[in-house]
Formats: structure tokens, sequence, C-alpha cells
């Protein structure tokens, strides 16, 4: 009979496997994941899977049991979400920055069959790493906090304006947000993962030829 660690290690190899038509692009907010990889679904004839655009289906799969920050988040005013609190307390309590919801990433991906480029910043590099086959179907796009600073004041801030202190609830996303990317560093480096340093100095194009390069498109 199997062993309970050899049957984990067996169902892992599987699921590798059953994943190898994934290229995963995660990083911090503002690096320009959505566009890098629209770009090289665009050349390469792959299919787009946005983790943003699937939150809210994945929430709504979620229970308490399994993503209970998430209802802690969920039942929070706006100011209690971002004026309120830390940036520290902001990040160790963010639901998709603790991988609630991941799991329902993978499932989904398990369900499409064509070569899939999956982009977002709930692609946690210690919950993506055991799922390569090959290390080099993944990397991380790694925002500088100035960079980040000036995309958010290009694209406006709804957030924010939704809370009584716009200037801090400002002020408290854009710290959330760079100790997050420290946070993604840290975790890439330790795992020997790929990553790209955005802070202007590339255009998109180059970013993305990048990005394909280390793919091997």
């Amino acid at each position: 009979m199997m062993s309970g660690a050899c049957a984990q290690l067996g169902d892992l190899v599987e699921l590798r496997g059953r994943l190898r038509h994934v290229y995963w692009i995660g990083g911090g907010s503002g690096a320009g994941k959505s566009a890098v990889t629209a770009r090289i679904a665009a050349r390469h004839g792959l299919r787009v899977y946005s983790t943003d655009d699937a939150m809210t289906d994945h929430a709504r799969r979620s229970t308490p049991g399994a993503a209970p920050r998430l209802f802690e988040f969920m039942s929070m005013s706006m100011d209690e979400r971002w004026v309120n609190r830390s940036p520290a307390e902001m990040l160790e309590t963010f639901h998709w920055f603790r991988g609630e919801g991941f799991g329902a990433i993978v499932d989904d991906l398990l369900g499409i069959s064509e070569r899939t480029v999956v982009e977002g910043f709930r692609l946690l590099p210690d919950l993506v790493a055991p799922l390569l086959a090959d290390p080099a179907r993944a990397i991380w796009l790694l925002p500088a906090p100035r960079f980040r600073r000036t995309v958010f004041a290009d694209r406006g801030w709804a957030i924010p304006r939704r809370t009584s202190d716009p200037d801090r609830a400002r002020r408290n996303l854009l710290r959330r947000d760079e100790m997050f990317t420290d946070r993604l560093r840290a975790q890439t480096r330790g795992l020997g993962l790929p990553v790209v340093d955005i802070d202007g100095s590339l255009t998109v194009e180059e970013v993305t030829d990048h990005v394909a390069g280390a793919f091997g498109l």
C-alpha cells in the first residue's frame, strides 16, 4: 500500500502534468501584468485567464470555513478596510494575499484544455512553485515604488474616494502594496524563481519580449 506521503507526491506529479499547458505571470499591483499577458496571448495564440476577473466568482464559491479572511473583509466598511488599519495589518489579513481562493484558480485552469497564460497578483510564488513541471513557465513582475505611484496616479483611485479619508487610504494602499511586492521578491528569491523589475526603464513591448523569451515562446 502506498504511504500517505507517497500518495500526495503522486497526486502532485499528476497535477503538474495536468497544468503543463499553463504559463504563469504574477507580480505586484501596477506592474503591467495584464498588458504583458494580452500581448503574449495575441502573439502566440494563448488563452488568457485573469485572476482579477475571477475574484467575484471565487468569492461566491467560497465558504467562511475555507476563506475566513475573505468573509471578515466583506463584513467591513470601506474605512475599516482602508483607513482605520495600518498597512502592515492590511497586508497580513488581506485574503487574496494569504492564498484564500487559490484552489479555485487551479480548479478553473484544470478545466481549460488549450494553452493558457494566467496572470494576477494572486499567484503567490510559494503556491505556484509546487505546481510547476517546468520552472521556466512562471515569472513575476515586480514594480518599483515610484513606478507604482505613477501608474496609480494616472489610473485614478476609485477605492480611496469611497472612504472618509482618501489621502490616508491612498497612502495605506501604496504602502501595503509596496510591502506585498517586497514579500514577493523574498519568496521568488528563496524559491529561485525568475522576476522582472519594473521601474519604467523598459517599454511594455520590451517586457513582453523578455517574458516570452523566458517562457521559451
